[in-house]
């Protein structure tokens, strides 16, 4: 009889603490399945970011309506965001620029591209309208108006840029443009909707000062250290090179 109530009793105790271990299992099992789709989010973020950083360029940026200088079909994209009234901005034009062109624009391995971001006064749209004005008259005219402008930029805190300013450098430069439909387009801030678009641009990627560079999408850390450029346009070649 003693033998029978033990049985009895223990067969209880054994279920319950059969279930609590079936219960741990599961437990251990989710916990496994929780961790393992973590795992594979973030994997697949990790592909995503491979893959974007080997894009030949931000599709942020709309190449095709931006200036450019070189070849459309160029491997290295190279974006440019600056301000006509920005000191820093007529140090790259005059010291890096040159050096892009004779090491990779030149040689079809890069190609430049410009985009307005005006943020110290009014005249740095006023002159940013200009020039968009040379570049939907004449795209070959517009680098050299861009190079002009930076040649002859005046005090950062005064506002030279004016419109007589903007139509006698170009004439001053003899660009093959129309001065009066010059004058006309920033008078009447015809092309105001592309400037839009390009401060827009420059707020999408971040851009918080001028110059700023970007290298087939990515943002390089010194646009003043040819020698840290020349390795990142040669990373970005390679990767266009291994798609």
């Amino acid at each position: 009889m003693s033998k029978s109530k033990k049985s009895s009793t223990a067969s209880p105790a054994l279920a319950q603490e059969k279930r609590r271990a079936e219960q741990e299992r599961q437990k251990k099992k989710t916990r496994i399945l929780l961790l393992g789709a973590i795992l594979l989010v973030v994997v697949l973020f990790a592909a995503m970011f491979v893959l974007a950083s080997k894009n030949t360029g931000n599709p942020g940026f709309p190449y095709d309506e931006l200036p450019r200088l070189g070849a459309a079909d160029a491997p290295v994209k190279l974006v440019e965001f600056g301000d006509y009234k920005c000191p820093a901005c007529a140090q790259f034009s005059g010291v890096v620029k040159p050096q892009l062109v004779k090491d990779y624009i030149e040689k079809g391995k890069a190609a430049l591209y410009f985009v307005n971001m005006t943020f110290i006064g009014p005249d740095s749209e006023t002159a940013s309208l200009a020039a968009l004005s040379v570049y939907h008259q004449n795209r070959e005219a517009f680098w050299k108006y861009y190079d002009a402008l930076y040649a002859n930029q005046g005090d950062e805190k005064t506002e030279w840029a004016t419109e007589d300013f903007l139509v006698e450098l170009a004439q001053k430069e003899q660009l093959d443009v129309d001065y009066d439909l010059l004058r006309k387009d920033i008078q009447e801030r015809t092309y105001e909707d592309e400037l839009a678009r390009d401060n827009a641009t420059a707020k999408d990627s971040g851009v918080r000062s001028t110059p700023s560079l970007f290298i087939n999408g990515i943002k390089a850390n010194e646009p003043f250290n040819l020698d840290a450029i020349a390795k990142e346009i040669e990373t970005a070649a390679k990767a266009v090179e291994t798609e």
